[in-house]
């Protein structure tokens, strides 16, 4: 008898083992590949729950054979975008684990690494709808086995954001939802919609900019853009060509960061409606009046929340800043000051918060800020960290003169509310005097009622 029992379990074992190494992987490619040429092949790895190690191709004619394969439940489709490199993207297995995670669902993750990986970029652009037709088939074939269009989110990120629109269109944009990671640029800017992705392409459609003025795509594509940063230059990129690789790939892969953070939702980035980048620094679009009751909407997978509110609004741009590390997310707070000078001052204004040994630092010197007598300036400072209890405050107030009179600045009241977090410490000052290029620190007290 134990006898068996040990060969059952020596036979459990070896099944197991077989299992675990019966996996299917992207396909790896290299320089040399992408020198001279790859032929389009289009594979399409399943990962589940039951599965989240070990992608599994599905193929178009045994579909309903593919183990692990469950079509009531959701589906994410996950495109790339150009790999010039031909190396599998490193975050594949990251936003795989994490989208799984977050629910239970299908992620088939589109490799079309054959078709992406070329030196020549338009051979990659001329392969997108092909891929497209690929995927299309897929879709068709699922529908036959009971899946449901509105069931479907495809996360593109570059050319596959494209990718994605064009099998949106084939679906006459039934499709659920698409998320657009800094779709490209390059060939696809000023092309009409059918050439490119576009808001009738899904049911909802949101869209992250990051890299605008270079790999990416500067208008809006989507019911909501999101703009990072300003939607270009990303902070912790290289600046300079003597970075290498990353000086080119920097920018454009910190939207799909930013989208796995936003999967982890441990700091939700809020995100602010807004005309430009520029009025959003200038504290002019932080009251997300068209959404409330409801708060403003956050960045990423859970912005579809908002859903019915943005299709309402047709197109939403939005902007936030970021710090240049992951989780990324900063602390905003809006920061009323009320001046007594009769002349006019222009300046910037640095605060520093204190928490025990913790410090954090905002510099508001985007743009010199305007204090006129008895009337309230507003002003948006940025915090790296997110302090519990602010102990003590310094301000700063510079107008920049190298040469000349040193000025002060008299305020009457200096109001600083936290804006993502409502029940954080209103904090206030009244009567203080300012001396240029001078920290002076105040311990902050609670806000009058009326001051609010």
């Amino acid at each position: 008898m134990m006898f068996w029992r040990h060969l059952g379990l020596v036979v459990v074992f070896f099944l197991c083992e077989g299992l675990a190494m019966d996996c299917d992987d992207f396909t790896d490619l290299g320089f040399h590949d992408s020198f001279i040429g790859t032929q389009l092949n289009v594979k399409l790895l399943l990962y589940t729950r039951a599965n989240v190690d070990c992608g599994k191709e599905v193929f178009l004619h045994n579909l309903t054979d593919t183990p692990f394969l469950n079509l009531t439940l959701p589906i994410t489709f996950v495109i790339h975008g150009y790999r010039p490199t031909g190396n599998p993207p490193v975050w594949i297995g990251e936003i795989v684990e994490k989208l799984l995670t977050v629910r239970d669902m299908n992620v088939l993750v589109v490799d079309w690494n054959r078709g992406a990986a070329n030196i020549n970029y338009l051979s990659a652009v001329k392969n997108t709808r092909k891929t497209a037709e690929k995927i299309t088939d897929f879709i068709q074939k699922m529908q036959e086995n009971g899946a449901s269009l509105s069931s479907i989110h495809m996360i593109g990120v570059s050319l596959g954001a494209h990718i994605s629109g064009f099998v949106g269109t084939r679906f006459g944009g039934k499709i659920g939802r698409i998320t657009a990671l800094d779709p490209a640029g390059p060939q696809f800017t000023g092309t009409p919609p059918e050439d490119r992705l576009d808001p009738t392409d899904a049911q909802f459609i949101d869209v992250l900019h990051t890299d605008m003025d270079a790999l990416g795509f500067r208008a809006p594509l989507g019911h909501i853009d999101f703009y990072a940063n300003g939607g270009a230059d990303q902070p912790g990129c290289p600046k300079t060509i003597f970075s290498g690789k990353e000086y080119f790939v920097c920018d454009h892969q910190r939207s799909v960061f930013l989208f796995l953070c936003s999967l982890n939702k441990t700091c939700n980035i809020t995100v602010y409606p807004c005309p430009s980048y520029n009025d959003f620094l200038d504290g002019k679009c932080l009251q997300c009046d068209a959404f409330k009751p409801a708060p403003c909407p956050v960045l990423g997978y859970y912005v579809y929340e908002w859903r019915d509110k943005l299709l309402s609004l047709q197109q939403t741009k939005a902007y936030f800043s970021t710090t240049a590390d992951p989780p990324f997310c900063k602390t905003n707070y809006r920061v009323d000051i009320v001046t007594w000078n009769k002349p006019t001052r222009y300046g910037v204004i640095i605060i520093k918060m204190y928490s025990g040994g913790d410090v954090t630092e905002a510099r508001i010197d985007h743009k010199a800020a305007k204090f006129e007598q008895y009337k309230t300036t507003r002003l948006l400072a940025q915090f790296d960290k997110n302090l519990q209890s602010v102990q003590k405050i310094s301000l700063q107030f510079s107008t920049g003169n190298v040469v000349g009179p040193r000025y002060k600045l008299r305020l009457l009241r200096i109001q600083l509310r936290p804006l993502e977090h409502s029940d954080g410490p209103k904090l206030c000052r009244y009567d203080l005097i300012l001396e240029e290029n001078v920290d002076v620190s105040f311990k902050p007290i609670p806000c009058e009622t009326s001051d609010f």
